[in-house]
């Protein structure tokens, strides 16, 4: 690999909601065509994108490292009593250094949510204390606690501060962070942080805090973040980034503003270095399910299957041939070896567990549909209702020896009892051990040109008439619609305002705009789910894991 003596390690991809603008697979190219060896992920206060993250990177060639920008309250976490939400959390920049400390990411974030959400998850200096192993930290933004003592003039609380976070993290995780993004406070905090790293021997380090991708997408940023604010870009007291560095600069441009701290800058490839995460996407993780002593789960399902199928034999039979009784007796032992193979009995009496509750206490089911119908073990122990054999359907579409994942079997519960069955379900493995799933809103094609043309201030029924000429095709994107409506194109021509609102909403189009509970999706874990993954709230207060569906289940 050639070279490269920059890393940056300071960046909000689009799961920092309404704040970042950075796509991953658009960030990936752009890291190999600068030849970076590694980047890292530092969402606001969250790991939405953790694992997304980490799978894209290594596609791509490069080291992921995982870390987070965390809120941490002035005093508790739990004292909720301030002025508003500037005043109720500092940021801090954590980095993953090995599992022991993307495990202690997965707790902090966790509680950030759970236990200090005020405006936004927080965690207090107590939570770092507690769960700093594994972790490197570094002082942040303007809106760090460092920063914030020297631009209030107390050079001592800033100094302090600073040396409390090396206490934390120990001697060597912890680095004091310079930017160059043109703000004159920013230099005024730079010049203090030299003379605090001399003082007090804490390494520096450069970053730029990324928010998009190249300088030219600024303007689609504060756009942004208008939406996020509820503002347009004609309110003068708006929240915004007063200069437009906060893209993605390549490695010379950061060489170049640092020529006068070049260790800050080789800092960077030395953290990098320290980060070696690597995640199993190998293992299967079942929930314990409860059985009688002295016995393994398999015999338990086989005896429950065995038992099902006699139950089934004289309705199957009826009128048919006796000799046909072997043919399912065998079947139905090659698929429990099977199971048995892949260690999947336990999965097997979980979902029949939580569809016969449901089915004794009257809750309309699904009879079964996908592959799993295919199986007649699944059959006999009530999961699902559909006689493979008879139907012809194979086993081998639903479990094969061969490939190694997860069975799948999807349940239709009726609405009105879906929520009975999930209290089942924690009730019976434990409330810490069952999460609903999130899952990200986009912002659509018809949805985006709204919240842009909301964003500038442009008149409603004007706006709406854009909106509406998008031909009403399921997940159809901007440029599939502007090539398909010769009136949108006509618009663009002629009319500047409307050309802006189209450019803008295109380079918005298909970010996260916010997060809710998955319709279908439950997680039920072996352990307490924070030691698996991380967990926030839901707008309306559910818990929820912060990956979503398909990262879950990788």
């Amino acid at each position: 690999m050639k070279h490269v003596d920059f890393v940056h390690l300071h960046l909000h991809t689009q799961y920092s909601l309404l704040d970042g603008t950075i796509r991953l697979a658009d960030l990936f190219k752009k890291a190999r065509d600068y030849k970076m060896p590694a980047v890292a992920i530092t969402d606001h206060g969250n790991m939405y994108g953790a694992v997304d993250f980490y799978q894209q990177a290594y596609k791509a060639g490069i080291k992921p490292i995982i870390g987070c920008e965390l809120y941490v309250a002035p005093k508790s976490r739990f004292d909720k009593t301030s002025e508003g939400p500037g005043e109720t959390a500092r940021h801090l920049i954590v980095l993953v250094k090995n599992l022991q400390g993307y495990r202690n990411l997965i707790k902090l974030t966790s509680k950030g949510f759970l236990e200090g959400f005020y405006y936004r998850p927080r965690i207090d200096k107590e939570l770092l204390a507690e769960h700093s192993e594994g972790l490197i930290a570094t002082s942040a933004c303007l809106h760090g606690e460092v920063a914030d003592w020297i631009l209030k003039g107390d050079l001592e609380r800033a100094k302090a501060t600073a040396s409390q976070y090396r206490d934390i993290f120990g001697e060597g995780n912890f680095y004091l962070e310079m930017m160059e993004n043109g703000l004159p406070e920013q230099s005024l905090v730079n010049e203090k942080l030299m003379e605090f790293s001399k003082e007090l021997s804490i390494p520096l380090v450069a970053t730029n805090d990324c928010h998009y991708l190249a300088r030219t997408d600024s303007e689609a940023h504060e756009v942004l973040l208008c939406i996020q604010t509820g503002k347009t870009m004609d309110d003068a007291g708006r929240m915004r980034f007063t200069t437009d560095a906060f893209y993605l600069k390549s490695p010379d441009e950061m060489k170049q503003l640092f020529s006068y701290c070049p260790e800050a800058i080789e800092n960077t490839v030395a953290i990098a270095e320290k980060c070696n995460l690597k995640l199993d996407f190998t293992q299967v993780f079942l929930p314990h399910f409860e059985i009688g002593q002295g016995r393994s789960l398999d015999e338990h399902l086989r005896e429950m299957a065995k038992e099902g199928l006699e139950r089934l034999l004289p309705k199957i039979l009826q009128g048919k041939d006796p000799s046909l009784r072997e043919k399912y007796e065998k079947r139905l032992e090659r698929e429990l070896d099977i199971i048995k193979s892949m260690g999947f009995a336990g999965y097997f009496l979980i979902v029949s567990d939580f569809i016969n509750y449901a089915k004794s206490r009257n809750i309309p089911v699904g009879p079964g549909r996908g592959s799993a119908a295919g199986s007649l073990a699944a059959y006999a122990i009530g999961i699902t209702e559909i006689d493979p054999i008879r139907y012809g359907l194979f086993f081998e579409r639903f479990l094969n020896p061969d490939r190694k994942s997860m069975p799948d079997i999807d349940t239709d519960f009726c609405m009105e009892g879906r929520d009975e069955v999930i209290r089942y379900v924690s009730d019976k493995y434990g409330t810490d051990r069952v999460a609903q799933i999130i899952t990200f809103g986009k912002m659509q094609a018809k949805a985006v040109i709204r919240d842009v043309g909301r964003a500038l201030n442009m008149p409603y029924g004007e706006v709406d008439r854009i909106a509406k000429l998008v031909p009403n095709v399921l997940n159809i994107t901007l440029d599939d619609a502007i090539k398909q409506e010769p009136r949108l194109q006509e618009e663009q021509k002629k009319n500047d305002k409307i050309r802006r609102l189209l450019a803008l909403s295109r380079s918005l189009e298909g970010l996260n705009r916010h997060s809710s509970t998955h319709a279908a999706g439950v997680v039920i874990s072996d352990k307490p789910l924070v030691e698996r993954v991380p967990l926030c709230k839901s707008p309306n207060d559910d818990v929820v894991t912060q990956f979503s569906m398909n990262d879950l289940s990788a």
